[in-house]
């Protein structure tokens, strides 16, 4: 902050990369760009024709999702995650997840002036720290464990004392780990501390089923908040009633069903929050357009593109490891996520960055963008269609 400009937003991280993409211009067929999670694949036709086709564009959409966005979203995590959410009161719409996760602070810190401070994952997108930022709050990052996970016990009491917020993301972006949300929730209510969970990944869960902060502890495993269809009560409508005191689920349909450019997700979850957001975000003119919700139920009520997303992630992943092993260390595939979190040889993500756009002509993200802790690592997406995948594979020729 300067006080005689005011704020300067810093650079954005991926401009920082635009120097660089010549260097993939040597290849025939040029940059592959792995280094932002757009979506490639198409939508289904059914989303397409929702889209098109709903006669909503004239009047104003309601800010927190029409009835028919939010039944929706409530039965997907009925469906999916085994939880029931009333829809009338715990659900509401978001214009994507991103604008949420960044405005979130400033919203909360209306509410509890006296509270200060924004927890994170310590390698997690920038938006978490960003949010703080913006909200003029102090970001503390909170550390990982060695599979990704965020430590808990690592938070100070005097940290905790004047926590806005504790943000969790599972399956988590870079990393892919998967976080105990029943710990973080339990964690959370102890202290007071809202906690908030960015699960836009939930659907591509590898290790174990999709997990979510709303599952009572009575129905999750130990692991951290499993819901599993036979460990679940399924009761009137499926599913056990989600335990939501101090806790909000925040989920996006960008990624699960390729809609980044409509724009649309929901978040679900303690009552007196989701009121209060709901009411703050209609003041300030948060709508996710009529066509763009009306695309969100159609998705919502369609498992099968999911399924086959899924696949394509999974193998797109399996290739891409293999390639960015041909020059360092092999990543692991990633508990949860369609990226991988390689390790860059020497240490020095930049230089691997270089490497990788010089011999196969992709672009990756250096693993600072996602935190201090993480510049010996770059993270890879698994966004390319497969003949795209199938041209960098030649390249290794």
């Amino acid at each position: 902050m300067n006080a005689r400009t005011g704020y300067v937003p810093p650079p954005y991280p991926y401009d920082r990369l635009d120097d660089l993409k010549p260097l993939a211009d040597r290849h025939e067929g040029g940059l592959v760009d792995l280094s932002i999670g757009t979506p490639v694949d198409p939508p289904t036709p059914a989303v397409l024709a929702a889209l098109g086709g709903s006669d909503s564009e004239r009047g104003y959409p309601p800010s927190i999702g029409t009835p028919e966005l939010r039944d929706a979203a409530a039965r997907w995590c009925t469906e999916r995650l085994g939880v029931q959410v009333d829809s009338a009161t715990e659900v509401a719409a978001t214009i994507g997840s991103k604008e949420f996760v960044a405005g979130l602070p400033h919203w909360l810190r209306l509410r509890t002036p006296g509270r200060d401070t924004v927890l994170f994952p310590e390698i997690s997108y920038p938006s978490y720290a960003m949010g703080a930022e913006l909200a003029g709050c102090r970001a503390v990052p909170v550390p990982a464990d060695e599979h990704w996970s965020i430590q808990l016990d690592a938070i100070s009491e005097s940290d905790a004392e004047r926590a806005l917020v504790l943000w969790v993301n599972t399956p988590g972006n870079p990393a892919g780990g998967l976080d105990d949300l029943t710990a973080a929730a339990e964690w959370g209510r102890a202290r007071g501390v809202p906690v908030f969970s960015d699960e836009c990944y939930a659907e591509f869960t590898w290790d174990g089923v999709p997990r979510t902060i709303l599952t009572p502890t009575s129905a999750a495993t130990a692991g951290g908040g499993e819901a599993h269809s036979d460990e679940v009560d399924t009761g009137q409508g499926g599913g056990m009633r989600a335990e939501v005191d101090g806790v909000v689920a925040v989920h996006s349909l960008s990624k699960r069903s390729n809609l980044a450019g409509v724009r649309v997700g929901f978040y679900a979850g303690d009552p007196a929050l989701v009121h209060y957001l709901r009411e703050v975000r209609k003041h300030a003119g948060f709508m996710v357009p009529g066509p763009a919700q009306a695309a969100a139920v159609a998705a919502l009520a369609d498992q099968d593109h999911v399924a086959e997303q899924r696949e394509r992630y999974r193998n797109r992943l399996e290739r891409l490891a293999r390639i960015v092993g041909r020059f360092g260390p092999e990543p692991a595939l990633p508990r949860g996520g369609f990226y991988l979190w390689a390790a860059a040889p020497d240490g020095d993500a930049w230089a691997f960055t270089r490497t990788l756009l010089t011999e196969v002509g992709i672009l990756v993200s250096p693993g600072e963008f996602y935190g201090s802790a993480a510049a010996d690592r770059v993270r890879v997406a698994a966004v390319l269609a497969d003949d795209a995948l199938d041209m960098v594979e030649s390249r290794l020729s």
